[in-house]
């Protein structure tokens, strides 16, 4: 097998070798077909039971019961912004909006142009450094939803709390932290994520829906943009990302062999623990950007002395077999996404590379 690197890349994110290995040993035959799984169609039997397990096994990691549907649809997180607010908002009514970072930024301005749309928390003077505090936010049981980003990639933030809607439907953007320790489903009227960070490669976003939910899209929605038809059709109203569901699949088999969501979670904890504790142990040379009560397990984000010294950083942990490193491009600085996938053995490296790099030019 050729070198792996150590991969921190923010999304498309690292994969488990398991699964990477699979799809490799499946990739001209899957499930003995004599097709690889690209080619099968999405309307043959072996398809239909492989999306049925999947969505059975995205449930029983979640604990989601009968009450909810999995729905697998394309377009990014981001297209679902609007896909959000259109099926969810009624005619007249008001959403609300806790700004907490570039992609909450970008929800709310895509559920703007649709309709009203009202920001009760931004965090933009502290430059996104922080979430509200537990049992701060003052959400009207008269919106359609209040809708929050769980886990902010570009500035390493993440909520640690659910927050209280005061009897308002909940809608989160998971795209960043989905599957990466447990969630209590039932607080929740509607999830949705990007698959690229935690369970599988760009293509597909799952959607997890409270099936009262599905009686808002209105009837005269176009039929790709409803939730509610997508549901009826079982995510096969025109031919899905079948390769990235397929990932997908796997991915859900690999945790739930790893023992579920409790134990990616204590993993998760344990890499974010040692990183973050590597950064404050080196004296003010690094500078995580979260305030610590909102620090992300995810997305690792922290600044050097110097930009100089932030590219010099990039370069040689480049050189080390440590890839993506470099902060989002609208903040500069260093990030490391450390998701499910990314060894503890790999965050001890960069743990080393921190205190050697510091060493020699700090």
């Amino acid at each position: 097998m050729a070198k792996r690197v150590h991969n921190f890349n923010p999304g498309p994110a690292a994969l488990p070798l398991p699964v990477l290995e699979q799809m490799r040993d499946e990739m001209l035959d899957w499930n003995g077909t004599g097709m690889s799984v690209m080619e099968v169609s999405h309307r043959s039997k072996p398809w239909e039971a492989f999306q049925a397990q999947t969505t059975a096994d995205l449930k029983t990691l979640l604990g989601a019961g009968d009450d909810y549907s999995v729905l697998f649809m394309g377009g990014g997180a981001r297209t679902h912004f609007a896909l959000v607010a259109m099926n969810l908002r009624p005619k007249g009514a008001f959403a609300e909006y806790a700004i907490t970072g570039n992609w909450a930024e970008g929800a709310c301005k895509e559920a703007k142009k649709l309709g009203d749309a009202r920001e009760i928390f931004n965090s933009a003077g502290t430059k996104h450094d922080r979430v509200p505090e537990p049992g701060s936010l003052k959400i009207s049981r008269e919106a359609a939803y209040f809708h929050y980003t769980c886990n902010n990639t570009v500035e390493g933030t993440e909520w640690h709390y659910v927050p209280d809607t005061s009897g308002a439907t909940l809608v989160c953007d998971m795209s960043s932290d989905f599957m990466s320790r447990p969630v209590d489903v039932k607080k929740y009227g509607l999830i949705y994520a990007g698959a690229q960070k935690n369970v599988g490669p760009a293509g597909v976003v799952i959607i997890i829906i409270r099936k009262d939910m599905l009686a808002r899209s209105a009837p005269d929605l176009p039929e790709m943009f409803s939730y509610a038809k997508v549901e009826k059709e079982q995510s096969l109203l025109n031919t899905p990302p079948v390769f990235a569901i397929y990932a997908v699949g796997l991915v859900a088999k690999h945790l739930i062999k790893q023992g579920g969501l409790a134990a990616v979670e204590r993993l998760n904890k344990q890499k974010a623990d040692l990183l973050y504790g590597a950064l404050d142990a080196s004296g003010g040379y690094y500078r995580p950007h979260a305030q610590k009560g909102s620090r992300s397990l995810m997305n690792v984000t922290f600044r050097l002395p110097t930009t100089e010294l932030e590219e010099k950083f990039a370069a040689e942990a480049k050189k080390a077999g440590m890839e993506g490193l470099k902060g989002h491009r609208s903040v500069g600085g260093m990030r490391a996404s450390i998701y499910n996938a990314v060894s503890l053995e790999s965050v001890k490296t960069l743990v080393a590379f921190l205190d050697d790099f510091k060493k020699r030019n700090g």
